[in-house]
């Protein structure tokens, strides 16, 4: 299966294969290098992800959280007590409906999602003065793009 742009005439084909790689070991590199800096505990993938879409929507519900990563809803709820315990997510019945507990990040998750934010983009900026001129400004020309693309990504399926 070849990928193109919408206007294939105008536009350059894409290697989402290249692209996916390269996104994933970036991803990967990037948090294995920067965690020793940060002195926090490092958190699993499946447990970041969870924590991560906790961030973004807060008051989203287990079944929510289940559905957007495509797992079971049993995975997620054994997960999201670890961060619980970890005190880094908090739960809240529903005003509306006592049915539905709403998740939501703690005071101490903002500070460590900041650290490591912090620490991923130091990581960023020191391979980053290594390439030439004209790849970080291919880069920063990206980043729009790859913002929106993250966000499609991100929408439940």
């Amino acid at each position: 299966m070849q990928s193109v742009g919408a206007d294939e005439g105008a536009a350059k084909s894409v290697d989402h294969r290249a692209l996916a790689v390269s996104m994933i070991d970036i991803s990967s590199d990037v948090r294995r290098k920067s965690h020793n800096e940060t002195g926090v505990r490092p958190l699993p993938n499946g447990v970041l992800e969870i924590l991560r879409i906790i961030e973004s929507h807060p008051g989203i519900t287990v079944a929510e959280i289940a559905s957007r990563l495509g797992r079971q809803f049993s995975n997620v709820s054994v997960q999201l007590r670890e961060l619980v315990a970890a005190g880094l997510v908090t739960r809240a019945r529903d005003a509306a409906d006592k049915r539905y507990v709403a998740l939501h990040p703690t005071a101490e998750s903002q500070r460590i999602k900041a650290l490591l934010e912090g620490s991923w983009a130091e990581v960023l900026a020191s391979a980053s003065s290594r390439l030439l001129p004209e790849e970080r400004k291919q880069i920063a020309a990206s980043l729009p793009a790859l913002q929106r693309l993250a966000s499609i990504l991100a929408e439940p399926e």
